[in-house]
């Protein structure tokens, strides 16, 4: 099996989603995936974030229009197969793209329960940059993009970037930054406050070093399709 299969495989159902065609032929594909094809393939963490991010996306909007769900049980619920393995989508940003981080720590406490499956195949580094990747629906979540393993890095940049120029506000009078919650919600993720000024400082060339930041409020009203322009 080529390399970029796999990859190609989780744009191609994005695809899918963001046409609205049906995605039963390639959910089949994932299913079906050999266990160990999936771990010799997603190699390394560029592989991995590729494929897992443009499978969370992908996923979102087929659930969320796919089933009669509460907000949580969207998350939590195990409703979709990759490689014979029930997954959610806890599993995929806490467990894999988090590396087993538990939910609600802030980013502090790893996951004692994480399955054999989220160990073997999560990240060995946690990017943040993650957090401006992935997509749920909601009016303030990051925008739906295509991630290919070759543009990664680059494409993550430009999302944080794009991110925090639409989510930030500064009040240079009085020193103050309100910023996206993504921050409060995964404050350890980030490196702490210091971490959140110094991200300002590497993305947006800001010096926020004697700033105060403060957390806007997460807009949860329904925003599904939104992907990025040129996607």
């Amino acid at each position: 099996m080529n390399q970029d299969y796999l990859n190609k495989l989780s744009e191609d159902i994005l695809l899918k989603v963001k046409m609205e065609e049906t995605t039963s032929a390639i959910r089949l594909e994932l299913e079906s995936l050999d266990l160990n094809v999936l771990h010799s393939s997603l190699s390394n963490d560029h592989k991995k974030i590729a494929f897992w991010i443009n499978v969370y996306n992908a996923y979102y909007q087929i659930i969320r229009k796919e089933e009669n769900l509460s907000k949580s049980a969207v998350y939590n619920k195990k409703l979709f197969s990759i490689a014979g393995e029930l997954l959610s989508l806890d599993d995929v940003e806490h467990g894999i793209l988090r590396r087993y981080r538990y939910k609600y720590s802030l980013g502090y406490f790893s996951n004692l329960f994480a399955s054999k499956f989220v160990k073997k195949h999560a990240v060995e580094k946690l990017d943040y940059r993650i957090h401006f990747a992935l997509n749920c629906g909601a009016e303030s979540c990051p925008p739906i993009a295509f991630y290919n393993v070759k543009d990664i890095d680059e494409q993550l940049t430009k999302a944080t970037q794009e991110f925090l120029e639409v989510e930030s506000d500064f009040d240079d009078q009085k020193k103050i930054v309100f910023t996206t919650a993504l921050f409060k919600w995964f404050y350890a993720d980030f490196g702490g406050n210091n971490g959140v000024k110094k991200i300002y400082k590497e993305q947006l060339n800001r010096d926020i070093s004697n700033y105060k930041i403060k957390f806007k409020k997460y807009s949860w009203e329904d925003n599904l399709n939104n992907f990025v322009p040129d996607a």
